[in-house]
């Protein structure tokens, strides 16, 4: 008989529906969680190690140190679409494929993104910090220049699961939509227009795309300039695709009217980040899509992948070129 897998998780995700998703596998086997959630805990825990669930929080980082301390190491999944904090390069040296969810989360975070639009258009958030401390700004509001979101061009970047979803949601509403991406897709329903274009005729700008080296301050001082006046932005991509210091800038010049931003360059963002005290900021916690139906969607791509890993099947969606045949070491 086979020794069983050893399945290190790492947290965010609970010993109890990690040992629950995998109850059924019997001794094929072996679920283990560092000791402690920090560095030492994790490269303690990673020598015995075949299969890896990553930390979807980012907080425990695979970066090349990890990967050369787990030297059993066949198959990294990340319950999550983003794999940022992961060096798939340095796996796929090694010959581990790293795989995501792809798609799991798009309609949570789409929703997100049209909803924080709507928040943002119509000052929701200043209203009711305002009412909440006893006042009744309602002419104070209709000066701020409330708009309706059906009126506004909207500018996708990156047209993914999610930037795709999220073209479609603002298309229904009747916005103009457009977007920009490395690969223009033939089919998409939406106009494509060259990336500097798509910023100069953007009202509400939605950042939905990976952090790579290539995107690592895409959108910075010089694009963010490129906006109409008093443009919105959304962005649940990556902080550092528009860094949160030209975020900031753009919204002291004016030329940003409001931001919705569920992701920064730090997570979570210093206590003395002027973000947080920005009244045109609505901040979230990196949790667009953090969905009851999408946290389903994840578990079960996750539960189906390490299956046809233990079972010897290629597993789907791997993200940094390794053949997706998973092989012990």
């Amino acid at each position: 008989m086979a020794a069983p897998w050893r399945i290190l998780s790492l947290p965010p995700l609970g010993e109890d529906i990690v040992r629950g998703l995998f109850g059924s596998f019997g001794d094929t086997v072996e679920v283990a969680f560092p000791q402690t959630r920090d560095r030492a805990g994790l490269l303690a825990a990673l020598p015995d190690a075949e299969l890896v669930i990553g930390d979807f929080s980012a907080q425990l980082k695979l970066d090349a140190e990890a990967v050369a301390a787990a030297p059993h190491l066949a198959f990294v999944q990340m319950p999550a679409v983003g794999t940022d904090s992961i060096d798939g390069a340095a796996l796929a040296e090694a010959g581990v494929p790293l795989a995501n969810t792809a798609g799991a989360n798009a309609r949570g975070v789409a929703e997100w993104a049209v909803g924080a639009a709507f928040a943002l258009c119509r000052h929701l958030v200043w209203g009711d910090r305002h009412v909440r401390a006893g006042e009744w700004p309602q002419t104070e509001l209709l000066a701020r220049g409330t708009r309706e979101v059906h009126a506004q061009r909207v500018g996708v970047v990156g047209y993914g699961a999610i930037g795709a979803e999220a073209a479609r949601l603002f298309q229904v509403l009747g916005c103009e939509v457009s977007y920009w991406t490395r690969r223009p897709r033939a089919s998409a329903p939406v106009r494509y227009r060259e990336l500097d274009d798509l910023l100069a005729t953007s009202d509400i700008l939605v950042l939905a795309l990976p952090l790579t080296d290539e995107t690592r301050g895409l959108i910075g001082p010089e694009r963010l300039a490129l906006l109409p006046d008093k443009a919105l932005l959304v962005n649940v991509a990556r902080g550092g695709i528009a860094p949160d210091d030209a975020v900031l800038a753009a919204l002291e010049s004016g030329r940003l009217a409001g931001a919705a931003l569920d992701v920064f360059d730090e997570e979570p963002p210093p206590a003395d980040s002027p973000l947080r005290a920005h009244e045109n900021v609505l901040l979230s916690p990196h949790a667009a899509g953090g969905t009851t139906q999408s946290q389903r969607n994840i578990v079960t791509m996750l539960l189906d992948n390490v299956t046809r890993a233990v079972q010897g099947h290629a597993v789907q969606n791997v993200v940094n070129g390794v053949d997706p045949q998973v092989r012990r070491r």
